[in-house]
């Protein structure tokens, strides 16, 4: 019996309190109600002796330990997931592989197209968690990554399912059919709001510099987004004008959903990679997927 371990339940109440700042939302994601994520946590402080979190009326902040404690336990969690998901794929219960995505890729292209490796491989079971950051897998549970960037990771073997090649101005068809008395280029964007994606901060200021355009604080002040699919959504209520990705867009675009107030884009030499670790030995479930997705993304590049 190992009586220096807490129990699983405190361990994941705390770890999920830390991560999302919240009792509440910590229920919320462990299907708990508030008050017994509150005892798991009270009770864990109380059996180490150590106060993992100040309460300040409704909000709970991390101490010091409680910070580090949490990093710890949320590395051993994700290893625990990791080691259950090797163990279902090596078991007759299945194959099982777990990625690591960028939101708005997973949601707008990956996603949609599932359904198609599902009919192929009905035994495996593919399992999707968000990353926007680079990180090294042996800290992660993940058997591979798909995510953008200038290259492959550090550390890693994988392809370049396709590059990125342009973002586009994009706009509702009602905003942009007001704008096109203003003429062509920048003028056409004067007085519209300019949306901005967190990630890509500069983004606005490279399609004014590669278009010889003069990038003033207009263009500079608008609101910024965390994600792809907020520029899209924001876009689509008639927020302003946002820069998307082609490949992204041009469904919307097709079907006359979006529209482009200006034809000029800006060149991009980033792409979106599948990548996994380089020492370790891949399973037939991911070599599976690996081989799909890049059939997948074939279409995509082909464009």
């Amino acid at each position: 019996m190992r009586n220096g371990i807490p129990n699983l339940s405190a361990l994941q109440a705390f770890e999920a309190s830390a991560r999302l700042g919240s009792f509440s939302r910590a229920a919320e994601e462990l299907s708990l109600t508030h008050s017994a994520v509150y005892r798991q946590v009270a009770s864990l402080e109380a059996r180490l002796g150590v106060q993992l979190f100040t309460r300040v009326r409704r909000r709970i902040v991390l101490t010091d330990h409680g910070a580090e404690y949490a990093g710890r336990i949320r590395h051993h969690l994700d290893q625990i997931e990791k080691d259950t998901f090797g163990l279902v794929s090596r078991t007759g219960m299945g194959r099982s592989i777990h990625i690591a995505v960028v939101p708005t890729l997973a949601t707008t292209w990956l996603i949609p197209r599932l359904a198609d490796f599902q009919r192929e491989q009905p035994d495996i079971t593919v399992s999707l968690s968000v990353r926007t950051l680079p990180f090294q897998f042996k800290d992660q549970p993940f058997d591979g990554a798909l995510y953008h960037g200038d290259t492959l990771w550090p550390g890693t073997q994988g392809v370049l399912l396709f590059p990125e090649r342009e973002l586009v101005p994009v706009c509702a068809p009602e905003l942009a059919a007001r704008v096109t008395e203003a003429g062509a280029g920048a003028g056409a964007l004067a007085g519209m709001t300019h949306l901005h994606l967190s990630s890509r901060p500069d983004a606005w200021r490279q399609w004014y510099g590669a278009n010889n355009y003069l990038y003033g604080p207009q263009a500079a002040g608008g609101p910024r987004y965390e994600l792809f699919t907020m520029v899209m959504a924001a876009v689509q209520a008639g927020l302003g004008v946002g820069l998307m990705p082609r490949f992204l867009a041009q469904p919307a675009l097709d079907q006359g959903t979006l529209a482009m107030p200006v034809a000029q884009s800006l060149t991009v030499s980033q792409g979106y990679y599948f990548g996994y670790p380089q020492r370790s030995e891949r399973s037939e479930a991911l070599k599976l997927f690996e081989t799909w997705l890049k059939s997948a993304a074939a279409a995509v590049a082909g464009r």
